[in-house]
C-alpha cells in the first residue's frame, strides 16, 4: 500500500516539464478566501456595526500600482451583514495594520489619535529646534531636568524597597522570636497545670504497700514444685477521706486483700450458726419434696 503523504515524488526519465500546457487566465484574478473582520466598522449604507473578528467569505486580489518597498498590497470586498452592501479594505504594511478603503468606516480607536497627536507634536518640534537653536537648548534642558527627576524618583523607589525588605526581614525575626516566647510560656504554663493536677492527685490518693504471698500461700497448701514460698509485696492505690485523716488500710481494702493482710485467718462458720441466723430472722427453709420418675 503507497503511503498517502509522501515526499519525494516519483518523475520518470522522459519527463518533460516544457510539454505540460499552462492555464491562462486573468492577469490580476480574484481569489475566494474566509477571513475575519481585523477591525471594527460600520457600514456606510445602513449603519450596521461590524465587530472585530466577525467571519466573511472574502474575495481577495492584489492592488495594480502600489506596493511598499516591494511588499505586495492586497485589497479585499466583503458584505454588509444587513444590507448586503459591498465593503472594501486593504492591507497596510507601513503600520502592519489594514485600512478602511471604501462602504465602511472604521470605529473610533482613541490610541490610533493619540499616535497621530505623538508624531504631529514630534514633527513640530525637530522643525522648529532647526529654525531656532535657543528653542533647541531650552528643549534639551528640560529633557535633561525630566532625566534627572525621573532617576531621582527611581532612587527613591529602590531605597523604599530596600528599607521595606530590611523591616520585614527584622518583623520575621521578631516574629520567631515572639513565637517561641509564646512556645516557652505555654509549655510553662503546662508543666505548671500538670504539677497542680499531680499534687492534687497526691492530696486525694495515696499509696500503700501491702504484703503478698506468693505461690499459693494464700490458699494454704504449698506449691506443687516443692519450692519455699516466699512473702511479696504490692503498691495499692487508696483514697483518702474527705477530713485528711488517715484511714486504716484493712477498711480501705476489699475483703480478698484482707484477708491476706491478716496474720490470723479467719475461721469458717458453724452449720449450727447459720440456722441461729436463720431463726433470728425469721427465714423457714422448706425441703423439696422428691418427684418420682
Amino acid at each position: 500500500m503507497s503511503e498517502r503523504k509522501v515526499l519525494n515524488k516519483y518523475f520518470p526519465p522522459d519527463f518533460d516539464p516544457s510539454l505540460i500546457p499552462r492555464r491562462k487566465g486573468p492577469k490580476n484574478s480574484q481569489q475566494v478566501v474566509r477571513l475575519m473582520a481585523p477591525f471594527s466598522m460600520r457600514c456606510n449604507t445602513c449603519g450596521e456595526y461590524i465587530y472585530k473578528g466577525k467571519k466573511f467569505n472574502a474575495r481577495k486580489e492584489t492592488v495594480e500600482g502600489e506596493d511598499y518597498y516591494g511588499i505586495k498590497i492586497f485589497r479585499f470586498y466583503i458584505k454588509c451583514t444587513l444590507c448586503s452592501a459591498e465593503i472594501t479594505f486593504k492591507t497596510d504594511p507601513k503600520n502592519t495594520d489594514y485600512a478602511a478603503e471604501h462602504g465602511a468606516s472604521r470605529n473610533f480607536e482613541p490610541w490610533r489619535e493619540e499616535k497621530a497627536v505623538e508624531e504631529e507634536d514630534k514633527l513640530a518640534r525637530l522643525e522648529e529646534e532647526e529654525n531656532n537653536p535657543m528653542k533647541a537648548l531650552e528643549n534639551r534642558t528640560v529633557d535633561a531636568k525630566r532625566e534627572m527627576d525621573i532617576m531621582d524618583a527611581l532612587h527613591d523607589i529602590r531605597a523604599r524597597n530596600a528599607r521595606n525588605e530590611r523591616v520585614g526581614h527584622s518583623a520575621d525575626i521578631a516574629a520567631t522570636l515572639s513565637r517561641e516566647e509564646i512556645e516557652t510560656e505555654e509549655d510553662r504554663e503546662r508543666k505548671l497545670a500538670e504539677e497542680e493536677d499531680e499534687r492534687l492527685v497526691r492530696e486525694v490518693f495515696s499509696k500503700v504497700t501491702m504484703p503478698v504471698a506468693s505461690g499459693s500461700r494464700s490458699s494454704g497448701t504449698p506449691p506443687s514444685d516443692g519450692s519455699p514460698t516466699e512473702s511479696s509485696t504490692r503498691v495499692v492505690t487508696i483514697k483518702r477521706k474527705a477530713d485528711d485523716v488517715e484511714p486504716d488500710v484493712r477498711s480501705l481494702l476489699p475483703e480478698a486483700a484482707r484477708g491476706s493482710v491478716s496474720s490470723k485467718a479467719t475461721a469458717a462458720p458453724s452449720k449450727k450458726a447459720k440456722l441461729d441466723l436463720k431463726n433470728k430472722l425469721g427465714i423457714k427453709v422448706a425441703k423439696k419434696p422428691k418427684v418420682a420418675v
